[in-house]
């Protein structure tokens, strides 16, 4: 029997297609390594988004399909992941601590955005990133009570704050910096400043991904954000209703205009389990998120199920992804983070910093 070759290794590696990449292996250059000796192979994958809880089912489907090639004696896959920057807007510098920057964004209040923000910060760092959250609602922070934390930030070198970490991720939020029950009675520029300050004047440390939990709507706050800041990307929050699905495709074009990619939508409460018999029920509607990324051509990432326990979770300061990691809800939160992060890994990649600064001087 004929030993096979490198070529044969890599045309069967066109037949592994990547349940969040949604293209094989070979098109999304994840493979970085094929070696072939005596019909022992070595193929080496090199995911660009995180996914360690994915990496053995996706060694798996590998070492199969690689397996039943004629003149295979044995078959060893590593598959491993690294978090790159990517592009941002134009006219907008990169953040030299932070690589990329996603919005989680929602066109009105009440659909769960802060909730899915932090379950998504929360599940990529489970899956092996550095993650950090920003917590962008001046008027009404949450992410400190849903993390569990409330202390004061401290500041090392009295210019810059040091983010809270809780379950391994940073964050920052104005809710670290007042009482809880003070309301903020600030006009428009002071709350965009503000913005500013808490995200550039924090000591992030060496993040893959800082998740920025926006204020519902389409105002300042949002504006800053495209304007200013440097965002790799945008998911946009929805229920199946109609009328929270025509804020967020109000959302979704704002992002469209100022050229910020949308990763796709998340369809948060999309169906009703009832605690006690576990009865299934789309009280909101059914499929709306679907149809709107469908409308849009941007990818559905999945959709949430509306559980009292998501609630409570948050309400005692553990969300779900940390609290039940292996339940039914934390493994929908990890898809969405994953399929997220995927479709973010295939877009066009950051090179800054590959190009040397030229200053002009007069002597």
């Amino acid at each position: 029997m004929p030993a096979v070759t490198r070529e044969q290794v890599e045309g069967a590696l066109r037949d592994v297609v990547d349940p969040f990449l949604e293209t094989d292996l070979v098109s999304s250059r994840s493979v970085k390594d094929i070696e072939v000796a005596d019909g022992k192979v070595t193929v080496r994958v090199l995911l660009g988004y995180p996914a360690k809880s994915h990496f053995d089912a996706l060694a798996e489907l590998v070492k199969a399909r690689v397996a039943a090639l004629p003149g295979v004696s044995s078959v060893a896959v590593e598959v491993t992941s690294k978090v790159v920057s990517h592009a941002v807007q134009k006219g907008v510098q990169p953040m030299k601590d932070v690589k990329n920057i996603i919005a989680v964004a929602s066109g009105k209040g009440g659909v769960g955005k802060s909730t899915v923000a932090v379950n998504l910060a929360l599940a990529l760092s489970q899956e092996g990133a550095r993650v950090g959250i920003l917590d962008a609602d001046i008027y009404g922070p949450s992410q400190p009570r849903m993390l569990g934390m409330h202390q004061k930030p401290e500041s090392k070198d009295g210019k810059s704050l040091e983010p809270i970490v809780s379950y391994q991720v940073q964050s920052m939020s104005i809710g670290y910096l007042i009482d809880e029950e003070t309301p903020m009675i600030w006009r428009g520029p002071m709350v965009t400043q503000a913005l500013e300050q808490l995200l550039k004047d924090t000591h992030w440390r060496d993040l893959d991904y800082l998740i920025i939990d926006l204020p519902p709507g389409t105002g300042d706050i949002q504006l800053t954000l495209a304007q200013k800041i440097p965002v790799s990307g945008a998911v946009i929050v929805t229920t199946p209703q109609d009328i929270a699905l025509l804020d967020a495709r109000k959302g979704l074009k704002m992002f469209e205009k100022v050229h910020v990619p949308v990763l796709g939508v998340v369809e948060n409460m999309s169906v009703h389990i009832c605690s006690h018999c576990g009865h299934e029920e789309p009280i909101f509607g059914q499929g709306g998120g679907l149809r709107m990324a469908q409308q849009y051509g941007v990818d559905f990432l999945g959709g949430i199920p509306l559980d009292s326990r998501i609630r409570e979770d948050t309400d005692l300061g553990s969300p779900t992804v940390v609290r039940d990691p292996d339940g039914r809800v934390a493994q929908i939160y990890r898809d969405i983070a994953r399929r997220a992060a995927a479709k973010l890994s295939l877009k066009s990649k950051d090179y800054s910093v590959k190009f040397p600064s030229i200053v002009v001087k007069n002597d």
